[in-house]
């Protein structure tokens, strides 16, 4: 390799952690000679690829971020008054540089082990007062996808409150405004279908409730921006014992009554005009906010207060049982990824600006409004809206005229189907820009003279007094305490050290793919011709953002062997329910509506049944054999059962236990001869990439998940990315959007990114949460074809040099024919339950005291954990977790050999704080330097856990998930 072709090469030698040297030396300690033999030994020779795989690259850094500057500019930034849902705002330069730019904040994972997650717990604690103090409602969760998904999982919510007997459900109905958002909309026809859940749109003044409605949503300030009082609406939904949902606005909130104050039930919307950029779309955090009778009902994470082993106060996601991955096929909800590093943005510049803060932005844009509604008046055009916050509708002669005089002068306007015109000002609104506006309109009526008269002390009349905010808000220290930019730079730091991240150490966790996110791959992120982009922005506009998803659709095609793409699902569970969809719909193309059996192993991740009776499936379960693989004469007993109306398969390849099943083909095959289609989960890709793929063991139909093959960084549990590829003859039935299927020149956009015939979407942007695309599309262009291949080899070198090392010590649960794992294995820890009272989550919590996060806990397996070290990681570290693990077994043969107490040894009080150590009284029969510095490299580079082990029954007795008020505080501490 002469030097330009090492400068084109030199991503993937920093990419890869492993050297030529360290190769050698894993490669005989597995006892293998070459890493073909490895491979040969892994992977099935029927399902290899015989050619490689065709993508761009490879290029160097240097040269990546200079093409990618070329498309960029291919990125038109217009000053948009779209709004819609999506609206401009300032990132404050200090959350953009240490929260969005920092990986001590993007490269964490979620928060499951909360002793090294208090950082961005708290932030998330933040986060969910903001919204229950905005929206007067006690309950919020820690965030969801986006607004339209947030609204569908309320309407799913009350659907099952209200409808306890699935048999006999007595009101299937649900009421919509026709003035909700048009992506809210399709998301909520998306997800009633399948439920049998019957929708109606209308007005919402000519609704009459009755005992067949569960419910309604309304839209508060509407999609028209029009304000509406809906008191006397909730008074009777309630009293036919239906629930209201009120789709809002923070900003707003600031200063119109709050949905508590009006009678709501549920509260849903977008926290992205707090500090987070548009992004053409995402990622942003959405609200959801209750009444406390749903606290065992409601979708996603809640963040709630506990207590640790020492009695301090300590953080933790609350009320796990909630969630899909115990409740499985009995969910109603497949939430898995949400938005924390957003909603970490948000909750931060709800801190950095304050209530007084937030009030003076949310005045100041109503001013601009109300100023231009005056002025435009004066111009003989008309508001249609009596009451709003930021939004005017204007009534016009001829829309296409002015839209052309205002793109003449960069300006976008939303354009409705009626001969109006939509302007939504935003925080970055300035009076220059109120003139801008008026002069478009001024110069359509042959004037060349726009000016505006500012009344900065005129009380705002365009919201009623009824329904100007009373209640208070954000009194919590928290939000009063760090105003100047010293004081909000050490809180986000005081957090950030809080908590373990990739900046630490390797976080090993099975199925999760905790690799590199790379610092090129996300600088681009804050360019503005990336984050800066409306989502509903003419086609013309966003022709960079166009060619990087053609690209990154193409490249993703060839990787899973597939030929079609949908960019739009935006986390790994939108993506199984969206494939799941484009099964059904293709059935129902073929007069097949009646196949619905879905068969999914039980090693299953809980979102696969979930997302299947999301769908409408019905889940029948599959057994594994005793070798961890699909029972396969159980499922052909299963397949031929319900031949008739079978609809499909989820299988996970390789397997969930990390193992390359070798009667793949043969388990597709029996699963087509029956009529069913293939859908394979996505979660494991990373042991694919280059060497086999999706379409050549047979599968129709995967999701991605581009947070974990395709370097997208985890964000302390999101954002996400879970695209679907699937073969020609689905391609008609990937998820599409409303905006990509207006004619050109009169709506936003044109470029359809999927079927051909547009089906139904499932996120509320056309390619989900677009922005972070840019991450995967480094990821491939910059390593190339034999950088991904090379990466998915050293992912499974890695694994199985690991497992070596450990096999000795531990019983590994599964492994393939060779005794070889894929890119993860597990580690049996049950046994030590009978011979030491350790529990795996002993382990877990001790591998803190060695610095590190805990692999993967019980999960496929109870009482196990799942290791993946990523083909990141280098020798050293991958030795270094090996020796820490055979450090703790060390340990608990002390106790097994009776010299380590079986209820005080360092596993069972794991972690030690450094309170605790540098307690004057220590009792323990261990000494504090076997406790805290297990091993020798720790004194020079030691992680301390913010607090012990966490209760986390304490927490679910007595819920607490908004900051409580300081003498909570003094209380805890004085224990």
């Amino acid at each position: 390799m002469n030097l330009f072709e090492q400068q084109a090469n030199e991503f993937a030698t920093r990419h890869i952690g492993p050297n030529e040297q360290e190769t050698s030396q894993m490669l005989d300690t597995i006892g293998v000679r070459s890493m073909e033999e490895l491979l040969e030994r892994t992977i099935p020779g029927a399902i290899r690829l015989r050619e490689p795989i065709r993508t761009g690259g490879p290029i160097s850094e240097y040269e990546y971020l200079a093409e990618l500057r070329q498309i960029a500019a291919k990125n038109l930034l217009y000053k948009n008054f779209i709004g819609q849902g999506y609206y401009g705002t300032i990132v404050p330069s200090v959350i953009l540089r240490n929260v969005f730019e920092n990986p001590g904040w993007y490269t964490q994972y979620t928060p499951y082990q909360a002793e090294i997650s208090q950082g961005r717990l708290e932030g998330l604690l933040n986060f969910q007062t903001l919204v229950a103090d905005l929206t007067g409602l006690p309950l919020a969760n820690a965030s969801l996808l986006d607004e339209g998904t947030a609204a569908a999982e309320a309407m799913t919510m009350l659907f099952h409150q209200k409808n306890r007997d699935h048999e006999h459900v007595g009101s299937p109905r649900f009421f919509v405004d026709q003035a909700v958002y048009q992506q809210t909309l399709d998301i909520l026809k998306t997800r009633a279908e399948p439920l049998g859940i019957q929708l109606e749109c209308g007005n919402f003044r000519q609704f009459t409730p009755d005992g067949q409605y569960f419910g309604c949503l309304l839209q508060y300030p509407n999609s028209d921006g029009a304000i509406f009082d809906y008191h006397s609406l909730v008074d009777q939904v309630h009293l036919i014992g239906g629930f209201v949902v009120l789709a809002t606005d923070l900003l707003a909130l600031t200063l119109l009554a709050s949905p508590g104050d009006l009678g709501a039930d549920v509260a849903v919307g977008s926290s992205q005009r707090f500090g987070v950029p548009l992004g053409f779309g995402g990622p942003h955090a959405a609200f959801f906010a209750c009444r406390d009778d749903f606290k065992r009902a409601i979708p996603g994470r809640i963040i709630g207060v506990s207590v640790d082993a020492q009695g301090n106060r300590a953080l933790r996601m609350a009320l796990q049982t909630r969630e899909q991955h115990i409740k499985r096929e009995k969910a109603t909800s497949n939430i898995c990824t949400a938005q924390a590093l957003l909603a970490n943005m948000a909750a931060m510049y709800a801190v950095y600006h304050g209530p007084e803060g937030l009030k003076g932005i949310a005045h100041r844009v109503s001013l601009l409004a109300h100023t231009l509604s005056v002025e435009l008046a004066g111009l003989g055009l008309v508001n249609e809206n009596h009451f709003y916050f930021d939004t005017l509708k204007i009534a016009v002669d001829d829309p296409a005229v002015i839209r052309r005089f205002a793109e003449s002068r960069r300006i976008n306007f939303h354009y409705y189907h009626s001969r109006h015109v939509g302007i939504s000002l935003d925080e970055t609104t300035t009076q220059q820009d109120v003139v801008d506006i008026l002069s478009v309109f001024a110069e359509t009526r042959r004037s060349n003279i726009a000016e505006a008269t500012f009344e900065m002390d005129d009380p705002l009349d365009n919201i009623p007094e009824t329904l100007k905010r009373k209640s208070p808000y954000l009194t919590h220290p928290v939000f009063h305490t760090h105003r100047n930019e010293t004081a909000i730079m050490r809180y986000i730091k005081s957090l950030e050290n809080r908590d373990l991240s990739l900046n630490q150490s390797m976080i090993p966790l099975g199925s999760c793919t905790m690799k590199l996110n790379a610092a090129t791959e996300l600088i681009p992120l804050s360019w503005p011709e990336f984050s800066q982009i409306h989502p509903f922005a003419p086609a013309a506009q966003w022709m960079g953002y166009r060619q990087i998803i053609d690209e990154l659709s193409s490249w993703l095609n060839e990787i899973t062997g597939f030929q079609a793409t949908s960019l739009q699902p935006n986390s790994g569970a939108q993506g199984e329910f969206a494939g799941l969809l484009t099964i059904r719909a293709y059935h129902e193309s073929r007069k097949e509506g009646h196949r619905r059996v879905m068969l999914i192993p039980i090693s299953a991740h809980g979102t696969n049944p979930a997302s299947a009776v999301m769908a409408g499936m019905q889940v029948i379960p599959v057994k594994s054999d005793d070798e961890g693989h699909i029972d396969f004469s159980d499922l052909r007993e299963k397949a031929e059962r319900h031949g008739d109306i079978l609809a499909g398969l989820m299988i996970t390849y390789p397997s969930t236990h990390g193992v390359f099943e070798e009667g793949i083909r043969d388990i597709c095959q029996l699963v087509h001869e029956h009529g069913g289609l293939v859908y394979m989960d996505g979660a494991n890709m990373n042991a694919q990439v280059g060497l086999t793929s999706p379409g050549n063991i047979g599968a129709d139909i995967c999701h991605l998940n581009l947070h974990k093959t395709f370097a997208i960084p985890h964000g302390g549990g999101g954002p996400g990315m879970g695209p679907i590829c699937a073969e020609g003859r689905l391609k008609a039935f990937l998820p599409s959007h409303f905006s990509l299927r207006l004619p050109a020149g009169d709506g936003q956009a044109s470029h359809n990114g999927s079927g051909d015939l547009p089906t139904h979407a499932v996120s509320s942007a056309a390619f989900g949460s677009a922005s972070i695309l840019l991450i995967s599309y480094g990821y491939i262009r910059m390593l190339g074809p034999a950088g991904m291949t090379q990466a998915t080899e050293y992912a499974i070198l890695n694994a199985n040099y690991m497992k070596t090392r450990l096999e000795k010590q531990f019983d590994i649960l599964y492994s393939g024919k060779n005794g070889s794992c894929a890119h993860e294995f597990i580690i049996d820890l049950r046994s030590f339950k009978a011979s030491a009272a350790i529990e795996a989550e002993d382990v877990a919590k001790r591998l803190m005291d060695y610095g590190f996060h805990a692999p993967t806990l019980s999960f496929p397996v109870a009482g196990t954990i799942m290791v993946e070290p990523t083909e990141s990681e280098e020798k050293s570290e991958l030795d270094r977790f090996c020796d820490a693990m055979l450090g703790i077994r060390a340990e608990i043969r002390a106790i097994e050999e009776g010299r380590m107490d079986r209820n005080d040894n360092p596993l069972k009080n794991a972690p030690h704080t450094l309170g605790m150590i540098c307690a004057n009284d220590w009792s323990h029969p261990y000494s504090r330097q076997e406790a805290a510095f297990p091993s020798a490299d720790l004194r020079e580079n030691k992680f301390w856990p913010s607090v012990a082990r966490v209760n986390n029954t304490a927490g679910d007795r007595n819920l607490v998930c908004t900051c409580e008020p300081v003498s909570a505080y003094a209380q805890a501490g004085a224990h």
